[in-house]
């Protein structure tokens, strides 16, 4: 048996304007979780595209078993044993488990001269996987009706049924409950048990020590090394991914805050189930962290501040005026911006360049004539924002959806910044994105703090919202359960007492 369950040797992959891939390597052990490390733009996506024949690479070679192999898209990859689980999930929401799990594979039995899809046998082997990955869920489920996790787990057991040898896994803890996150890991463990080798993608730190056999680290498109897991440090890791030591991850708290600048009055939605008689306030150079469980309705709460959600009651009142917000137009008129939680989802527009997503929110205030745009002070502003938040861009004029999760992100504060609001709510403002980066985000933000903005983060990471935080609120299932605002005595025991106080 080969040293190697699966080699790539001398990987290049170029983009316009970018080489994402130089003379890559990575060697997988068979049966090992193998962890592959660093910043968002150092090409770990990339090469694993190339593996799965997503991309076509200019060089370079595979070998799985010992022999060299060529793959030239997905289904030649699946064909030899290669699966992968993408960090963005695309579900086809309307149909069933089943059919998700069989997508372009569906068994078929003949009907005269004709074929048609043999459901019994479709939902018998779909209910099969399932409880291979240990799922209860029917296979006749529609998937629109599962949560996030579930849809993973789908793409897993579709993973299992094609008896795949490598499994490759890409960030996909980055919408994960706890306890989803304790299911995936004891299904990856399996999978190590039964022989399977997989790629792990993450920026966890506490996630690959406790789940990677080995790790690869890449920067810049390059190959830095490979280690035992065992071997490094979670300081020697940060420090191999972004080529410099990381003193501190979070930036010097302020030492003390303005006047109130928000300030939110017994808020209820319309739907009993959401939040209900919520009250906090918001200071002027403050970063207030909203904690809780998923489901505590944070960012429902939030969208209903910014608009987006109905509001049965209750009153915003910002600078001392009580304010009507029935539309996120309103929000942005009363100086409101709010990053989502979902960046790709609704956060960019990945269609269009750097310039278009931060400048869309200025068009309307740069125009020559009623409707010319002044592309001469537009791109005066793209260009600012690039040169203040360091975005990693050949050009503005290149597409968003080029570009690293990370310096996606500072495009769309960009946009908010361009806009220049007094309040800007940050939905998981670094969900997805490696360390480097969100130490980046972190300086950004306390930045903005000092300038007199208010921020208010919403974080399920609990060393970024003790990290980051001036304040902490806490919800649970809907209700705010309580605040901490002395820095003594913020601490992860009472955020989640807080946060399970049902």
């Amino acid at each position: 048996m080969a040293d190697y369950k699966l080699e790539l040797k001398g990987i290049c992959k170029s983009f316009p304007g970018v080489k994402a891939l130089d003379n890559v390597q990575l060697s997988l052990r068979p049966g090992t979780v193998h962890a592959l490390m660093g910043e968002n733009g150092a090409g770990k996506s990339t090469l694993m595209k190339c593996l799965f024949g997503i991309y076509k690479m200019d060089a370079g070679e595979i070998i799985l078993d010992g022999q060299k192999i060529e793959i030239g898209n997905p289904d030649e990859a699946m064909k030899h044993g290669i699966a992968m689980v993408h960090q963005e999930l695309q579900p086809v929401l309307a149909r069933s488990v089943g059919e998700n799990l069989y997508l372009g594979r569906f068994p078929v039995k003949k009907f005269g001269p004709l074929q048609i899809i043999d459901h019994k046998k479709l939902y018998a082997d779909t209910e099969m996987w399932l409880q291979e990955v240990k799922m209860d869920f029917p296979a006749k489920a529609q998937l629109g009706t599962l949560s996030i996790g579930q849809m993973q787990s789908v793409e897993i057991a579709k993973a299992v049924s094609q008896q795949a040898k490598v499994v490759i896994f890409d960030e996909p803890t980055s919408s994960l409950s706890d306890n989803e996150v304790e299911a995936l890991f004891r299904i990856m463990n399996d999978l190590r048990d039964k022989g399977v080798t997989m790629v792990y993608i993450s920026h966890k730190m506490d996630e690959i020590k406790r789940i990677a056999d080995d790790i690869t680290v890449m920067r810049d498109g390059t190959y830095v090394g490979t280690w035992r897991a065992d071997e490094l440090t979670t300081d020697q890791i940060i420090e191999k991914m972004v080529g410099r030591e990381l003193t501190t991850i979070y930036p010097e708290k302020a030492q003390d805050v303005g006047e109130v600048v928000m300030e939110v009055k017994n808020l209820c939605s319309i739907h009993s189930n959401s939040f209900q008689d919520v009250s906090f306030t918001l200071r002027k150079g403050e970063i207030l962290g909203f904690g809780g469980l998923v489901g505590a309705q944070r960012t429902e709460l939030m969208e209903g501040i910014f608009g987006i959600r109905n509001v049965a009651s209750g009153e915003i009142w910002i600078h001392g005026k009580k304010v009507k917000i029935k539309h996120p137009i309103d929000a942005m008129n009363a100086g409101v911006g709010l990053i989502t939680e979902d960046r790709r989802g609704n956060g960019i527009f990945g269609c269009l360049s750097v310039k278009d997503n931060v400048g869309v929110s200025v068009y309307k205030k740069n125009l020559l004539a009623k409707f010319i745009l002044d592309h001469k002070k537009i791109n005066k502003i793209v260009d600012d924002s690039i040169q203040m938040l360091n975005i990693k861009t050949p050009s503005m004029k290149q597409h968003i959806s080029n570009l690293s999760g990370g310096n996606q992100q500072k495009v769309i504060v960009s946009r908010w910044l361009a806009n220049n609001p007094d309040i800007l709510i940050m939905d998981e403002p670094t969900r997805g994105i490696d360390v480097g980066a969100k130490h980046e985000i972190y300086e950004i933000m306390r930045s903005l703090a000092k300038q007199g903005k208010a921020i208010i983060m919403i974080s399920s990471e609990m060393p970024e919202l003790l990290g980051m935080a001036d304040r902490i609120c806490v919800m649970c299932n809907g209700k705010l359960t309580g605040e901490l605002g002395d820095r003594e005595d913020m601490s992860q025991e009472k955020v989640m007492a807080f946060a399970t106080q049902f």
